[in-house]
């Protein structure tokens, strides 16, 4: 059931057949529907969400109110509102199912307990957030360093497969322009 994330942990630290059953025991699985939310604004974000299949999305309403996405995650990518889960405190953003999506979730109330049966987890989180920290700064050095048209192109060539799989108005968000901006940049082609 919990294979994926287990080979995931796997390539950054060894469980034994016994660690994976005391964690399993402290996971949730579910599927979330299209344009499904795990998290609106205003909630506290209860779980941090492994996916195994599908597309989660971490986003923000603007001051013009406009959606402002800051984060993908496809498969092996964790997504969470990190300070409220972290902080038990009311979240400025929303995550919502991109994709018909199957999630691995730990929840808040098992977080600490996870850590404290198996300690060696924390060294595999912190790899993973270090992996997401330095996404989030390329991401931040795209937006203030490349013209749109060139974050678009950039993007396409890092990730082709990606943006064929998610709306248009989602990739735009993302990278920082209007939908609009998009067709005119993808006509160009």
């Amino acid at each position: 059931m919990y294979q994926s994330l287990f080979s995931h942990i796997n390539r950054f630290i060894n469980l034994s057949g016994e660690e994976e059953e005391i964690l399993s025991a402290l996971l949730k699985s579910l599927t979330v529907q299209k344009k499904s939310y795990l998290l609106e604004q205003g909630q506290v974000c209860r779980a941090n969400y492994f996916v195994v299949k599908g597309c989660l999305r971490l986003y923000f309403i603007d001051i013009k109110g406009a959606e402002q996405t800051t984060q993908f995650a496809i498969e092996n990518w964790w997504l969470s509102d990190l300070t409220s889960f972290l902080f038990q405190q009311p979240s400025e953003f929303f995550i919502q199912a991109a994709e018909t999506t199957e999630v691995i979730a730990i929840e808040h109330r098992h977080y600490e307990e996870m850590f404290a049966q198996l300690p060696k987890l924390e060294r595999y989180f912190r790899q993973v957030l270090q992996k997401s920290h330095q996404a989030s700064q390329l991401r931040i050095r795209y937006l203030y360093s490349m013209t749109a048209e060139e974050r678009y192109h950039h993007f396409n060539r890092s990730f082709p497969e990606f943006v064929q799989r998610i709306p248009q108005y989602m990739l735009a968000s993302y990278l920082g322009f209007t939908p609009e901006f998009l067709s005119k940049i993808r006509v160009k082609r």
